[in-house]
């Protein structure tokens, strides 16, 4: 009789433990949260009544799950998108492949004709911009994200809050706010903006897509547990420096994936391709005209997954001896 009540007892002291864990754990999450909503009081989304037309994604076919990523800039007033990426996650492997599409690149957009890329942003939002990446390189996007690039170096502290390594090739200071001077050196949030926004390079704007790139794989490189503890604080921060149709349990989940799967180095792709387009003046500006073929091929190889490619060609093989 007393063996059975102190099993009582030291379960339901079990129980309460777990429950108190649970409590702490809402009050650490919605404490977290408040305080990133608090440091995201300047954010271009935070009241956002703007309506876009609604985003018609594709839905997740297989678990590859594509995210189109638009930059926004202060500097840019007439609207245009001044970043443009597809970020690919396979919840199977685990793999991050980050794809960035130069705005300068001309292609036809529907029901406007030929123009720079980042015009569809200004013409019909998200879903023109998909619907543009659909037309013209026969890629679905799953969901989209729209980011204020004031919300990038909170974002980045939080997500890696030792700073980011770079090697500045020479001193970058025009448009920036600040003056960075050459050689290698660790970055933290307002320097590594100025980094990713420069734009007199030397290479132009291809310059600062690769350096967008580089940013953003070193930061993946960081992502860790530590990560998922500032993941409240970092959906709040977020809150108002994106607007974005992923809902906050799919972003759980991918980051959880990441952090915990073995995942690998982040692959990057730039459109277009090398020797795939040239220079090219017309009435919307100084473009980039692309061999649309050969483009739309590269991407469709680099999103393709190498795992599923050998299961089929297995299966292929399997039935064939059959």
């Amino acid at each position: 009789m007393k063996r059975s009540k102190k099993s009582r007892k030291w379960l339901r002291n079990l129980f309460l433990a777990f429950a108190l864990v649970i409590v702490a754990g809402i009050i650490y999450g919605v404490y977290q949260y408040n305080s990133g909503l608090a440091m995201a009081d300047d954010g271009l989304y935070k009241d956002d009544q703007k309506a876009y037309d609604p985003f018609e994604g594709a839905d997740v076919q297989f678990g590859q799950i594509n995210v189109l990523l638009i930059g926004s800039d202060a500097r840019d007033e007439d609207g245009r998108s001044d970043s443009l990426m597809i970020a690919h996650y396979d919840q199977t492997t685990n793999d991050v492949k980050l794809v960035s599409i130069m705005r300068d690149t001309y292609v036809d957009i529907p029901g406007h004709g030929m123009n720079k890329i980042n015009a569809a942003f200004a013409f019909g939002g998200p879903e023109l911009v998909r619907k543009t990446i659909k037309q013209n390189f026969g890629i679905d996007v799953n969901y989209y994200a729209l980011a204020d690039f004031k919300g990038f170096p909170k974002i980045i502290d939080l997500l890696a809050p030792d700073g980011i390594e770079v090697d500045i090739p020479y001193e970058m200071s025009y448009g920036i706010g600040m003056t960075l001077h050459p050689g290698k050196q660790v970055l933290h949030g307002n320097e590594l903006l100025g980094y990713v926004r420069f734009r007199h390079d030397r290479l132009s704007d291809f310059g600062r897509v690769e350096r967008q790139q580089e940013v953003l794989t070193k930061v993946k490189e960081q992502i860790g547990v530590s990560s998922l503890m500032n993941l409240p604080k970092l959906l709040g921060v977020a809150d108002s420096y994106f607007d974005t149709n992923v809902d906050n349990k799919t972003i759980l989940t991918i980051g959880k994936g990441i952090v915990n799967g073995k995942s690998k180095g982040m692959e990057t792709l730039r459109i277009p391709v090398a020797d795939s387009y040239e220079d090219k003046r017309t009435n919307v500006g100084d473009v980039l005209d692309i061999n649309l073929d050969k483009n739309k091929q590269a991407l469709e190889e680099f999103l393709s997954s190498k795992d599923n490619e050998a299961d089929d060609a297995s299966s292929s093989e399997s039935k064939g001896s059959n």
